[in-house]
């Protein structure tokens, strides 16, 4: 039997189409250049639904509502369909990727996300090949996780940052293998695969909220009035993207003292390093130790974008400081090597 797939179309360049203006969206618009698409219905193609959210969610405007919505669609559908794919302008979406994981407890189909960086109707585009593939993949009984895939690669979701602006290579996975690769065949590397949970509980949704946290990356000569600013009530949680493994000015003492202050009356700041490959070590450095003197918690070799989605997560569903700290620096999902 052909596998069925819901296609949520929340957006994106890959369903615009050119206008006075540039690109801009259109109602119907990638529903109607798929069923033009000869290729789809050919028999190796899945069964396919689309859901057209109205009005798009344009990447730049995504937030945990937009998310939760997201996360609430696959979860209706959840068991009328073999898997999902979720359309999504790439500027956000290693940001959605990384939340869902954390939203979606129990998920036992894979979800896919991809887009494109030209167009669909274009002549010359990278949407039609990152669609056909991405496709076959929601149709796969061997994945139960979110994924992201784009430029024949395979990632984890969480485990994903955009890091080009300008190639169809746009995403990248620094601290994690790619799950598959795509060329003359699709290879899965199974054993990189998160296993299919236990038991068959419904999928749960877990709504991740408006939560006080924030991301700052250091820079030369940055404030520490500036960083106490920041770090003032009601802030719960700061990703502080430190300098390679880890490191920050340990000679400013004022700007080490703002950051006690703040982890002692219980704000969670987590070290993530700034570079695009690598994990934080922050015993390696005088600089790095004076970070964990003010109580700061490593990251690891999350990406800023995980960090991030998970203390929104751990925020959303525990009130205890100290469990949240622990839980930061622990792999729920897949998102970090411990």
């Amino acid at each position: 039997m052909k596998k069925k797939i819901y296609i949520a179309d929340t957006g994106g360049t890959i369903g615009m189409k050119p206008g006075a203006r540039g690109y801009e969206p259109s109602p119907g618009f990638l529903k109607d250049q798929m069923a033009k698409m000869a290729v789809l219905r050919s028999p190796s193609m899945p069964e396919y639904h689309i859901h057209e959210y109205d009005p798009p969610l344009d990447s730049s405007s995504m937030s945990p509502a937009a998310w939760f919505d997201i996360a609430e669609d696959i979860a209706a559908h959840h068991d009328d369909y073999d898997g999902f794919l979720v359309i999504h302008g790439t500027d956000t979406m290693a940001y959605t990727a990384s939340a869902l994981p954390f939203m979606l407890e129990g998920l036992q189909k894979p979800v896919i996300l991809t887009g494109g960086q030209i167009p669909l109707c274009e002549v010359r585009n990278d949407s039609r090949e990152n669609l056909i593939t991405a496709m076959l993949l929601a149709g796969r009984e061997d994945i139960h996780e979110v994924c992201l895939f784009f430029d024949n690669r395979l990632f984890r979701g969480n485990r994903t940052t955009k890091w080009n602006a300008g190639g169809f290579d746009a995403f990248d996975s620094p601290n994690f293998p790619p799950l598959g690769t795509t060329g003359i065949d699709i290879e899965i590397k199974r054993h990189l695969l998160l296993p299919k949970p236990d038991g068959h509980d419904p999928l749960r949704v877990q709504r991740l909220y408006q939560s006080p946290v924030a991301v700052l990356r250091l820079f030369p000569g940055i404030s520490a009035a500036v960083v106490k600013n920041l770090l003032a009530p009601p802030i719960k949680g700061l990703v502080l993207e430190t300098y390679g493994v880890g490191n920050a000015p340990d000679n400013d003492p004022e700007l080490m003292a703002v950051l006690k202050e703040a982890t002692d009356r219980g704000v969670v700041i987590v070290n993530c390093t700034q570079c695009l490959k690598g994990r934080v070590m922050m015993g390696a450095y005088a600089t790095g130790s004076g970070l964990l003197e003010a109580g700061v918690i490593s990251g690891f070799d999350m990406t800023p974008e995980a960090a991030l989605a998970k203390m929104f997560f751990l925020f959303s569903t525990r009130s205890d400081t100290a469990e949240i700290r622990d839980l930061m620096q622990a792999s729920l999902k897949g998102e970090l090597t411990e």
